[in-house]
């Protein structure tokens, strides 16, 4: 998918599971973009190289529990100001759940492109594809977007 399919569909992910946190303040907001660009910045960027000039996924970023440790980076500079600030403590398992999905977000819709995402099988990483479809598909794009959309939506209504 494109980088910003990711941000959306990640944003909206982390804002809804804010809301179940009952993290309703515009903050939340705030950082679920914040932690959804960094995250997919981070795993698109290193995760990613050229071979014959082509960007090539990697398993270093591409794999769920790395995916996972990227994530939960991410959301550090947060986690820190929760525990530094004191202002944003009871937010703190929201963060770090924000942390844990963020990173297989992307692993979700990557796993529907034609090269997928790694997985371990016999001691050597495998590519682990669902649908093969491309990685700038137009349909599969913006229904990752409205699906972002729709999570932004959900945790948007509970602000009310």
């Amino acid at each position: 998918m494109k980088l910003h399919t990711h941000y959306v569909f990640s944003a909206g992910l982390v804002s809804f599971i804010f809301s179940l946190f009952h993290f309703y303040s515009y903050y939340s907001i705030v950082f679920s973009f914040l932690i959804s660009f960094i995250a997919n910045t981070i795993i698109d960027d290193l995760g990613h190289e050229e071979r014959a000039g082509i960007p090539v996924r990697t398993p270093l970023t591409h794999t769920i529990p790395r995916s996972m440790l990227w994530g939960i980076a991410s959301a550090f500079p947060f986690i820190f100001l929760s525990f530094y600030g004191h202002i944003f403590i009871r937010y703190l398992p929201a963060l770090v759940t924000a942390g844990l999905v963020v990173g297989p977000s992307h692993m979700f819709l990557d796993v529907f492109t034609g090269r997928g995402i790694f997985i371990k099988k016999n001691g050597k990483w495998k590519r682990f594809a669902l649908a093969h479809l491309k990685y700038n598909d137009p349909f599969a794009n913006g229904l990752a977007i409205l699906l972002g959309s729709v999570f932004f939506y959900l945790s948007y209504y509970s602000l009310l």
